[in-house]
């Protein structure tokens, strides 16, 4: 072997690795959506997702990087100081589920390829656009340079308060449940129209559409988190809805708490608001 040959094959072999990463990351055929967010992703992500994914013969890895009540602006703090901060659930492709305690957003994002990575803010300021904008974009810049160059940024639209919430955030939309539903909305199709997101997640219409609903206005348990079942039921099939283009009407899981008519109700409402998902539809 000459020489030049010999550099020739050092060169392949000192990038063969770069290129395996970038086949294995296009060619994986497993959905991995992370989400860096709070009790509200846990309701949304943590919950029967994987049913649904699984009963449709799709691959899914779920992540959430969960601290309880997280702002935006706590994210960007951990983020650019690479604080060890978050309780990391990761529910594998088998539908195990671990929690390591102690992980920093920089690690997670490492952790996989992921396809999806989900941005929200806290509950209290989800309607609020200029505070969002006071560090999401930059927390979207730190996302984006730290995950894998094929990963793809979303939003996360969360849903308002039960009418009679006692949460003190809901002062900020005058304690009116359409207040506060319209300015997440209106948030969200800023965001939209921004480009940076490669889709909104409109769960927050979803539960709204419930309302609408026989269920009525109890789709939450303690007046802001999802209801355990039917409540995360119809966020989860929002999500699915959304990662893989498929009608969550036609899937056949049901969580055995739910009755049918609170499966369908679960399903339409994700339907509707993802083929309208900045306005309320009727479920009957």
């Amino acid at each position: 072997m000459n020489k030049l040959h010999l550099l020739l094959l050092l060169f392949l072999l000192s990038i063969s690795p770069i290129f395996a990463q970038e086949q294995s990351a296009k060619e994986d055929d497993i959905v991995k959506i992370l989400a860096i967010g709070n009790s509200f992703s846990d309701d949304a992500l943590e919950n029967y997702l994987h049913e649904l994914a699984t009963t449709a013969g799709k691959k899914i890895v779920i992540g959430n990087l969960y601290i309880g009540g997280a702002p935006i602006e706590l994210h960007l703090k951990n983020a650019h100081n690479n604080l060890k901060a978050y309780s990391y659930r990761k529910i594998a492709q088998d539908g195990q589920k671990k929690t390591t305690e102690q992980v920093s957003i920089e690690e997670a994002l490492a952790d996989d390829n992921w396809d999806y990575i989900s941005l929200q803010q806290a509950s209290p300021l989800s309607g609020k656009y200029n505070i969002i904008m006071e560090g999401l974009p930059d927390l979207w810049t730190y996302v984006t340079a730290h995950a894998h160059e094929d990963s793809k940024i979303v939003y996360h639209q969360t849903w308002a308060y039960q009418q009679d919430s006692k949460h003190d955030g809901f002062k900020n939309y005058n304690n009116d449940q359409l207040t506060m539903y319209d300015s997440i909305v209106n948030v969200a199709k800023k965001l939209d129209k921004s480009g940076d997101f490669e889709f909104i997640v409109p769960a927050g219409t979803a539960i709204q559409n419930a309302r609408t609903s026989s269920i009525g206005d109890h789709m939450t348990r303690d007046g802001y988190h999802l209801n355990l079942d039917y409540g995360r039921f119809t966020a989860a099939c929002t999500w699915y809805a959304k990662l893989f283009k498929l009608d969550p009407r036609k899937n056949q899981y049901k969580p055995e708490k739910l009755t049918e008519e609170q499966a369908k109700i679960a399903k339409e409402s994700a339907y509707k608001a993802v083929k309208k998902p900045f306005k309320i539809s009727k479920i009957k």
